[in-house]
C-alpha cells in the first residue's frame, strides 16, 4: 500500500513524508503527510486525497470505519525515521534521548544514522523523540513582523 501512496504522491510533485494510523478520541485516522519544496498546499491536499480515495475504498488501510486525511506534517514535525532527518538537514531540531539528554541546533548532517546537530553527534536509535522546531523570533525578523 506504502508504495501506490508514494507513486500517486510523487506523480502529483510531492513526496510522501510519513503515513499514520491513529486514534484520536472515537475516531481512526488513516493520515498521509505530503512535502515539497516551498510548501504544500491545500490543491495539493485536495488532489492527492481525491486520487488515493477510491484505491483506498477497494484496499482498506484499517479495519472498521475510519477517517482519511491528506496533511502537510507542518513546519514544526516530528522525526520518526532515518530519511525525516535526511530531508531535515539545514533546519533546527530539537532531540530527547533515552538517557534523557536534551540536544537542540541545526541538523548539520545525518549519515549512517548518526545526526550531527550543532556541534554534538546522536546515534539514531538513540533517540527517543525528535521534532523540527521553528525559531519564531528570527523568523519573524526575517519577514519584518515584529
Amino acid at each position: 500500500m506504502e508504495e501506490i501512496i508514494k507513486r500517486i504522491v510523487e506523480e502529483n510533485g510531492c513526496q510522501l513524508y510519513d503515513i499514520e494510523k491513529t486514534q484520536e478520541g472515537e475516531h481512526k485516522i488513516f493520515r498521509v503527510y505530503i512535502t515539497k519544496p516551498g510548501g504544500v498546499t491545500l490543491n495539493d491536499c485536495t488532489k492527492i486525497n481525491n486520487l488515493l480515495s477510491p484505491i483506498l475504498d477497494l484496499e482498506e488501510p484499517m479495519e472498521g470505519r475510519y477517517f482519511f486525511e491528506v496533511s502537510s506534517p507542518g513546519m514544526e514535525r516530528k522525526l520518526t525515521k532515518p530519511r525525516h532527518f535526511e530531508m531535515s538537514i539545514g533546519e533546527n531540531v530539537k532531540v530527547t534521548t533515552f538517557n534523557g539528554e536534551k540536544i537542540k541546533g541545526k541538523l548539520k548532517s545525518f549519515i549512517d544514522g548518526e545526526a550531527e546537530i550543532g556541534n554534538k553527534k546522536v546515534q539514531f536509535g538513540d533517540i527517543k523523540k525528535a521534532k523540527t522546531y521553528i525559531d519564531w523570533n528570527s523568523y519573524t525578523k526575517k519577514r519584518g513582523l515584529k
